[in-house]
């Protein structure tokens, strides 16, 4: 299915969130995430389904000023 990962059109397996990070190699524990503007737990992730045309926002934690 195709959705928009971080401004990017991709064609991607993952049925949920967790398994699109996975399929990204994406560490779950250190990103935070969005889908459709709306703020996704770490704990949900696995429960929010994707659908086409989904648009997905991952945020890794940066340091330094």
């Amino acid at each position: 299915m195709k959705i928009v990962v971080n401004g990017e059109t991709r064609d991607v397996c993952a049925p949920d969130l967790a398994a699109l990070l996975a399929e990204l190699d994406l560490g779950s524990d250190h990103v935070a995430t969005a889908v459709n503007e709306n703020f996704v737990r770490a704990k949900d992730r696995a429960g929010r389904v994707l659908a086409e045309g989904d648009r997905v926002e991952i945020l890794t934690p940066r340091q330094g000023g």
